[in-house]
């Protein structure tokens, strides 16, 4: 057995799926709409920024976190967003899944994942 074939095999599984169609789908309808495209810009820009200070240890106020909800909350108002986030967040669930299961076929070399 290659590893590396059953990595495209895996790869090609994720790309066929259903949760990646959607979020083409999603993002194809997204790009129509100028101001929604120009709002989910702005939100993942901001999201970036602020995942990049959290990861270097300054953490955002909870004023910035509750805008960044708030930003949230208008953003999934619009229909053709909240699909994208949904079919995102099924996504991350199976990229986890799919992680976990390798991390646990490791668990008699390296003992217990925490």
């Amino acid at each position: 057995m290659n590893i590396y074939d059953k990595a495209h095999d895996l790869a090609k599984a994720l790309k066929e799926s259903e949760e990646v169609t959607e979020i083409s789908s999603a993002m194809s309808i997204i790009e129509t709409d100028p101001e929604g495209k120009k709002m989910l810009e702005d939100f993942r820009e901001r999201q970036m920024e602020l995942q990049q200070r959290m990861m270097s240890g300054d953490m955002p106020s909870p004023e910035e976190m509750e805008k960044m909800e708030k930003t949230f909350d208008v953003l999934t108002l619009n229909l053709n967003i909240r699909r994208l986030f949904e079919a995102e967040r099924r996504l991350s669930v199976i990229i986890e899944d799919v992680n976990k299961i390798i991390s646990d076929s490791l668990q008699h070399v390296y003992g217990p994942t925490m």
